[in-house]
């Protein structure tokens, strides 16, 4: 195997944020494509197969871009480029970094990380009713927040809606104490906490004061009709077929509706359809509906989430194809 040896700049102030503390992002890129890195002065020597030094390369110059745009380089964003080097898609990454959406109240931008999430985006900015499902991670709730806040801010709609059914991971509510608003609450705090956040708490309270932003359980939408309005619909897969007919029906002029879901942990009785399941089978063929589906590439928490994502993945898709197998015999057997 022949070593090439490649050349590249990195200024020194730039170093740290590359390389990372202890040079932990260089290592990652050592191991994953197997070739050494030796900085020196400013200069980057990159040894191994011409091909996989070349790919190094390109890695390191990607995230050399993000940190000249001001960006803190996280583990995520290595990842993410090596996977891309795999593709020969690394350019995707500084364009998505391009797409800034807003930014927290602690100066914070909140911009797509992934190709996933950067089709999701635009959708929501093309289409009038967006579903967005999959795994844990992956910023579905997260980024529609930033969208919805955004358009607020911008005078574009004149309210926020956020609403989520009341049923979680075995809870019965009917042993909380309060009314339906107290009982959920706590189940809507992934909501409260992403507002506060983007938003601020005074100025959050003051627009939720004012009637301008509602947090709701999915039983206050019945009989209303939502005009002008940014509706986000969070854990769908916990509504039943009727639940989500009746919500998709509530949509008035002006607004935009956001729904999101992971079909892979509902909480709903055993044998029970989910309504996100049938609108993705119902809605499919009406164009004025966006879906985007994403993947365990695009989960943005630490990397060992994205792991445990995969690993129920495989185990999931392995339960199904027995089962198909067991069907397949049965229906054999019966001939």
């Amino acid at each position: 195997m022949n070593i090439a040896e490649t050349l590249i700049d990195i200024p020194a102030e730039h170093e740290r944020n590359v390389f990372g503390q202890f040079d932990v992002f260089v290592k990652k890129i050592e191991q994953t494509l197997k070739v050494s890195v030796i900085p020196r002065d400013g200069t980057v020597k990159i040894l191994g197969p011409e091909n996989r030094g070349r790919q190094a390369a390109r890695v390191l110059e990607q995230l050399l871009i993000l940190s000249r745009r001001g960006n803190v380089i996280q583990e995520q964003n290595v990842d993410y480029a090596l996977a891309l080097s795999m593709e020969g898609q690394e350019e995707a990454l500084t364009e998505i970094d391009r797409d800034l959406i807003c930014h927290t109240m602690s100066g914070k931008p909140i911009k797509p990380k992934t190709l996933g999430q950067k089709r999701y985006v635009d959708l929501i900015r093309e289409r009038m009713i967006v579903f967005g499902t999959g795994p844990a991670g992956t910023g579905k709730t997260y980024l529609a927040m930033a969208m919805a806040i955004t358009a607020f801010k911008n005078n574009e709609v004149s309210r926020i809606i956020l609403t989520r059914p009341a049923i979680e991971a075995g809870e019965k509510l009917g042993f909380l104490p309060g009314d339906l608003q107290s009982k959920v609450d706590p189940y809507l705090r992934p909501l409260y906490d992403a507002l506060y956040e983007i938003m601020g708490a005074d100025s959050f309270l003051k627009n939720m004061e004012r009637g301008l932003i509602e947090v709701a359980p999915l039983a206050y939408m019945r009989g209303r009709t939502l005009d002008n309005a940014y509706i986000i619909l969070d854990e769908a897969q916990n509504t039943t077929p009727a639940q989500m007919k009746m919500f998709l029906t509530r949509i008035g002029f002006g607004s935009k509706v956001i729904v999101t879901g992971d079909s892979s942990q509902k909480d709903l009785p055993f044998g029970a359809r989910s309504g996100l399941d049938v609108a993705l089978k119902v809605l499919s063929r009406v164009e004025e509906i966006g879906f985007c589906a994403l993947t365990s590439k695009d989960v943005v928490r630490h990397p060992l989430v994205q792991k445990i994502v995969q690993a129920y993945d495989s185990y999931e898709q392995a339960l199904e194809r027995r089962g198909r197998r067991k069907d397949a015999y049965d229906n054999q057997s019966r001939r």
